[in-house]
């Protein structure tokens, strides 16, 4: 199928506060995640490149020793095998980039 309606997608609980949509390609994954004020996602790393953009709110990410509070029209590109980790500290809303597709995500 070539387009999709987010709301008719399964939604799937990453982490505790944590949950949203994703749609996957042959060689991508995108995730449209809602992330609960408080939500941590524990440090952690892949074999994937990431790209997070911040839709709303405030999230404290740190990308290999650096963090940051990101706000809406941030952007952080995490390269291949690189530490990482995320808490909010406000509800946001973020998508997602994985490169190759998340097979563990499916």
């Amino acid at each position: 199928m070539i387009f999709h309606e987010r709301d008719q997608l399964e939604t799937k609980e990453l982490v505790q506060g944590i949950s949203g949509q994703l749609i996957h390609t042959d060689t991508l994954s995108i995730g449209y995640f809602d992330i609960a004020k408080g939500a941590v996602l524990p440090a952690h790393s892949h074999v994937h490149e990431q790209i997070t953009s911040l839709l709303e709110g405030e999230l404290e990410m740190t990308v290999d020793g650096e963090t940051k509070i990101m706000k809406a029209g941030h952007v952080a590109t995490i390269p291949s095998n690189v530490v990482h980790s995320a808490r909010a500290l406000t509800d946001c809303k973020a998508v997602d980039v994985f490169n190759p597709v998340r097979e563990d995500y499916k």
